[in-house]
Order: C-alpha cells, then sequence, then structure tokens
C-alpha cells in the first residue's frame, strides 16, 4: 500500500508528550525509514537511469531485502526517502493488475505470488529530499510522519541475512532504554578509518540478554573515521538505527560538516553529550553490503549459491569457471 508524506522543510514539529521526547520508554518503534536519494556515482552508468536500490541481488532489488527485513521485524509503517529520478521505487511496491492478470491466465501461480507480495509487505509512504545533504538532513524529512515515537532507520544498500536478523532486538533493546540504539560490526585496523568507530563498555546481564543477534554493549563515545592509532576500538556503525523522536532537535542543532552536510552522526553525538543513553548490538551474522559494486556482486554470488533452485547448478558452474580461468592462467604465464 502507497501513501505520501508531505515534506517537512525542517520545520518544527508540536513536542511529543514526555514519554515520547524521552525516547518513547517502553513503547516499541512501529515505523521505519528508508534513506534512498543518494545518485549512486559507484555505479554508474548502470545508475543514470536504474536506481541502484532496484538492483537486483538475483531475483529481488536490494530494496526489496530491506523491506523485508523491516517487515519480519513486525514494522509495517515505512517511509522513503526519495530523489529526483526515484519514482521506480515507489512502483516496486504497487499493484501491478495488467502483470498479475497475465500471470494468473498462464496459470504461473509461483511469479503472481511473489509479485503480490511486494505491495503486501508495508505500508510505503514517500517524501522527496530535494537535495542529498547528509543522512542526518534525509532523516529530518521523516518529522513530521513518524508522530513523536521512537523510529527505525535502515540504510538502502545493506541488508541482514534472514536467519540472523538483527532489527527485533534493536527494537527491543530501544523499547527498554529508550535512547538510540546502533549496529556494530567488528572490522579489522586497516578498516577502522573507513567507518565512524564507537567507544563502549559493558552492560548488565538484563540488557545483554535481550539481544540474541550479538552482543549488547553501552556506548560512551563515537569517533568518525579515526586513524588505526587513534581508534578506541574495532566496533564499527553500520546502517541500522533505533533513534528516539529527540534526535530531530538535536539534527537542527548539528552544524553542516565537510562538503555541507549534515551527519546524523553528528547529531547522535550531541544527545550522546546531553546524557542520551546510547547502545549498540554486535552484529554476529552475515551483513550483505552492496553500497559497493565488489561488496553488490558478492552478495549476489553468495546468494545464489545458497538457492536451492539455483545453487547447486551455479555453485558447479562458478567452481568449473574458476578451474578452467585458473588453467587458462596458469599457461598464459607459462607462454610468457
Amino acid at each position: 500500500m502507497l501513501g505520501h508524506t508531505p515534506n517537512p522543510a525542517g520545520d518544527a514539529v508540536t513536542a511529543p508528550t514526555a514519554a515520547g521526547a524521552a525516547g518513547g520508554g517502553a513503547r516499541r518503534a512501529t515505523k521505519a525509514v528508508i534513506p534512498a536519494a543518494g545518485l549512486a556515482t559507484r555505479f554508474l552508468p548502470a545508475t543514470k537511469a536504474v536506481p541502484k536500490e532496484l538492483l537486483p541481488v538475483v531475483d529481488r532489488p536490494v530494496l526489496q531485502y530491506i523491506v523485508e527485513e523491516a517487515a519480519h521485524a513486525e514494522i509495517k509503517d515505512i517511509l522513503l526517502v526519495t530523489g529526483r529520478g526515484k519514482t521506480s521505487m515507489v512502483d516496486h511496491f504497487d499493484r501491478n493488475p495488467y502483470l498479475e492478470q497475465r500471470l494468473e491466465a498462464k496459470g504461473d501461480t509461483q511469479r503472481l505470488n511473489a509479485v503480490r507480495r511486494t505491495s503486501e509487505l508495508a505500508e510505503i509512504y514517500t517524501c522527496r529530499q530535494g537535495e542529498p545533504l547528509g543522512l542526518g538532513h534525509a532523516v529530518s524529512y521523516a518529522e513530521l510522519h513518524v508522530g513523536g515515537e521512537p523510529f527505525a532507520v535502515l540504510l538502502a544498500d545493506e541488508f541482514c541475512e534472514e536467519e540472523r536478523p538483527l532489527m527485533p532486538s534493536m527494537l527491543e533493546l530501544q523499547a527498554k532504554t529508550g535512547g538510540i540504539v546502533l549496529a556494530f560490526i567488528e572490522v579489522p585496523d586497516d578498516q577502522v578509518d573507513r567507518y565512524g568507530i564507537a567507544s563502549v563498555e559493558q552492560v548488565t546481564a538484563e540488557l545483554d540478554a535481550i539481544s540474541d543477534a550479538g552482543p549488547v554493549v553501552k556506548v560512551t563515545g563515537l569517533v568518525e573515521k579515526p586513524k588505526v592509532e587513534d581508534a578506541p576500538s574495532n566496533l564499527a556503525v553500520v546502517g541500522r538505527y533505533v533513534l528516539p523522536f529527540s534526535i530531530f532537535d538535536a539534527i537542527r542543532r548539528t552544524k553542516p560538516g565537510s562538503g555541507g552536510e549534515i551527519q546524523l552522526t553528528d547529531a547522535m553525538a550531541i544527545l550522546l553529550e546531553e546524557g542520551t543513553p546510547v547502545h549498540g548490538i554486535v552484529y554476529r551474522g552475515h551483513r550483505y553490503d552492496t553500497g559497493i559494486p565488489l561488496g553488490y556482486l558478492q552478495a549476489t554470488v553468495q546468494l545464489a549459491c545458497e538457492r536451492e533452485d539455483l545453487g547447486p547448478a551455479f555453485r558447479q558452474w562458478l567452481v568449473e569457471y574458476l578451474a578452467n580461468s585458473s588453467s587458462a592462467a596458469g599457461a598464459s604465464a607459462g607462454g610468457a
């Protein structure tokens, strides 16, 4: 189901109730925001006319995996923050009666159900970000939509394995703490300068027991892309957040950084300094990162190999291809 959310244009919203202003307390977030207005220059020219979010991973676009991840966590209200030339993202989650009639007439029940399912996953709302000016700027467009409650943010170029979901544990943790909940992965030392890195402390056994996706930590500080010698840990922030409504006031107080962009990390740092509790889950499942061509190809190959209908034949072809490529490379080197 599709809808439209007006662009707040940075206007203030009437303050929520005390519980909402504090971050929601025991209320579990039921809405999600997916920022998807970027230009995806790493994938040009493919993304000149096709949104990166609709590039297929086997036979589902990246964005569908992400909406499914939210839906599996019982989030049925999703705001897509889009940009120019990206209306096809919304079309993907709309009904297509002509296509459905053709599939039904052919008796192709399997594909018919797959097509219909996209429009049944969640209620999809949209607003347009006039110019991509940072993740904090994109999230600010959701202020009117979330209605004073905590909400989730899912970046549009990564998703978690279905067998080990992350979002349910993040939602439960935020409902318990009422603050910010982040997702972390452990990265090697030579990659810490590519991420926001957290300094952390241990939590109580009660909080740690909430998560079955990985250990829970308390965040004491955030450093954006530090040098390895300055990094407080190897825990890198990745694209899943559960945020209190107070983040919008912090975004309004966040000054533009490099490139004139308003960063969500800077807004979260303001709340952390002002006493908002910040926790994180160190994710132990597999994270598919489709934001760069190599990660996109890796996700496609891995998920294709795991498919019951495609996997056996694809794996066999892949083994033969790699063997033939190695033989050809060896012969070429020998001839040289």
